[in-house]
C-alpha cells in the first residue's frame, strides 16, 4: 500500500474517533456497571431495539461461553427490555433517542464505547441474533481462544455471517423468551457464496446465502455483506467503519492467508429468521433508520408478505462447529 493511501486511512480513522467522540453525547447512562469491569475481563459490545424475546438467550450463551461484563446501547426500545438490561448486575447499559442512521447505523456508538471501556481487551462486537462458534468452543472457553491469540501475537479474529432459518414458514413455530433459537432455526446454505477482495481496507466481501437467493435473487450484489471482524483485542487508537464488516488500522482486517495457508476463523450464526422476523421487518422499514434507504428491509417486507420458506433442497442441517470447518466455513488453523 503506498504512503499516500496509508495516509488517507489515517486520517480517516481519526475521523472516525472524533466523530464517536460528539456522539458521546447521544447517551445517556442508565446502568453505568464498568466500574467492576477487571483488566483481564473479556467483554461483549452490543446495539438493540426491541430485542427483549432475544436477550434472555443471549446473555445466557455469552455467559456460558465466559464473557464477563456486557455494554449495551439502547435506541428508544418500547417492549421493556431496556429495564430487563438494567436489572441485569453483569450489564451497563446506556439509552438513546438519537437517530441510528446518523450515528452510522450504530457504529459511531460502539466505537466511542469501545474508546471509553474496552481499551486492552478482547472486545466481541454482536448484535443480539449472532451467535458467535470458534474453533473447540464445544470444549474450550472463550479465554483459551484469546489466550492463543494473545500468544500468537494476533490481535483481530473473523466471523462469517452465517444466516440460519428453519424449515417451513417462519411462523409456524412460535419463537419464546429463553429459547435456544437453534431450535428452530437449524438449517443453512453450505454454498452459494461468493468472495472478493475489498483493496482499500483489505478485508474479504463475502456475499450469498438464503437472502441473496430469496430476497436479492435479481440483484445480487446488493445482497448483505457477510464478513466480520468481530472479535478484536481493542486500542482506543482502533475504529470500526462499516459495522464489523472492516475496521481501521487496515491490518486489523487481514485475518486471512494468502499464501495457500488457512488462517483460524469463526462463524456468526444469524438467527434474525424467527417468527418475529415479519413483524420487526415492518418495524424497522416504518423508522427508515437502516443502510441504504433501507433496502434491505424493503426486499424483506415484500419477501416475508407470503411467510416464505427459505428452506431448499441444498440446505444443510447445523450439527456442530466441526460440521461447518469441514464445509470450508470456518477454520481452526493451527490452533490444535
Amino acid at each position: 500500500m503506498g504512503a499516500w493511501r496509508s495516509y488517507k486511512l489515517r486520517v480517516q480513522r481519526k475521523r472516525w474517533l472524533i466523530r464517536a467522540f460528539r456522539k458521546r453525547r447521544d447517551l445517556r447512562p442508565v446502568a453505568n456497571r464498568t466500574a467492576d469491569i477487571r483488566p483481564s475481563d473479556l467483554l461483549v459490545f452490543s446495539t438493540q431495539r426491541n430485542e427483549g424475546v432475544r436477550l434472555p438467550w443471549f446473555l445466557r450463551y455469552y455467559r456460558e461461553m465466559g464473557v464477563n461484563h456486557f455494554l449495551f446501547v439502547d435506541n428508544d426500545s418500547t417492549d421493556g427490555s431496556l429495564d430487563y438490561l438494567a436489572s441485569q448486575p453483569d450489564c451497563s447499559v446506556w439509552t438513546t433517542t438519537a437517530s441510528y442512521k446518523r450515528s452510522r447505523f450504530g457504529v459511531d456508538w460502539m466505537n466511542w464505547l469501545l474508546f471509553k471501556y474496552g481499551h486492552g481487551h478482547w472486545a466481541l462486537t454482536v448484535d443480539p441474533d449472532e451467535l458467535f462458534l470458534y474453533p473447540f468452543c464445544d470444549t474450550r472457553p472463550l479465554r483459551a481462544l484469546t489466550d492463543w491469540l494473545d500468544a500468537s501475537s494476533i490481535k483481530s479474529f473473523s466471523a462469517m455471517l452465517l444466516d440460519m432459518y428453519p424449515k417451513g414458514r417462519m411462523d409456524l413455530q412460535p419463537y419464546r423468551a429463553g429459547q435456544d433459537p437453534l431450535e428452530i432455526a437449524s438449517w443453512f446454505d453450505a454454498g452459494n457464496y461468493a468472495i472478493s477482495k475489498n483493496w482499500n481496507f483489505g478485508n474479504l466481501w463475502i456475499q450469498g446465502g438464503p437472502r441473496a437467493r430469496m430476497f436479492f435473487g435479481d440483484t445480487p450484489e446488493l445482497a448483505p455483506a457477510l464478513n466480520k471482524v468481530p472479535l478484536v483485542k481493542w486500542n482506543r487508537r482502533y475504529a470500526y467503519v462499516s459495522s464489523t464488516h472492516n475496521l481501521l488500522p487496515r491490518g486489523l482486517n487481514l485475518v486471512y492467508d494468502e499464501w495457500g495457508g488457512e488462517k483460524a476463523s469463526g462463524i456468526l450464526l444469524h438467527t434474525k429468521f424467527l417468527s418475529t422476523f415479519a413483524d420487526k421487518a415492518a418495524e424497522e422499514l416504518e423508522r427508515g433508520q437502516h443502510y441504504g434507504a433501507s433496502r434491505e428491509y424493503i426486499a424483506y417486507a415484500e419477501g416475508v408478505k407470503e411467510n416464505p420458506d427459505l428452506w431448499c433442497k441444498w440446505s444443510e442441517k447445523y450439527i456442530n462447529w466441526r460440521q461447518l470447518e469441514i464445509l470450508g466455513l470456518m477454520s481452526k488453523g493451527n490452533w490444535a
